[in-house]
């Protein structure tokens, strides 16, 4: 049996929600699905100035029912490995 790794369930996860991104991309162009394209928007913007340093960092997420259901998907087939 395979040691289960962390770093590989969050490449599944991050590859899960990447499918499901693209998949919601695809169905937009359908009306009927629209409540599964519909994104929700999560960001974090953290700055500082400190004198001798500043920096400001924007980390923007948009996520949507499809993605959710991937990444779900996704944590399935790894713990099914």
């Amino acid at each position: 049996m395979m040691k289960k790794n962390r770093w590989l369930l969050l490449l599944f996860i991050v590859l899960g929600l990447a499918g499901g991104a693209l998949v919601s991309r695809w169905l937009q162009n359908f009306p009927a699905l629209s409540f599964l394209t519909q994104t929700s928007e999560l960001s974090w913007s953290p700055a500082a100035d400190l004198i001798v340093i500043s920096y400001d960092l924007t980390l923007s997420v948009e996520i949507s029912l499809v993605s959710i259901v991937f990444a779900l998907l996704a944590v399935w087939l790894y713990r099914k490995m």
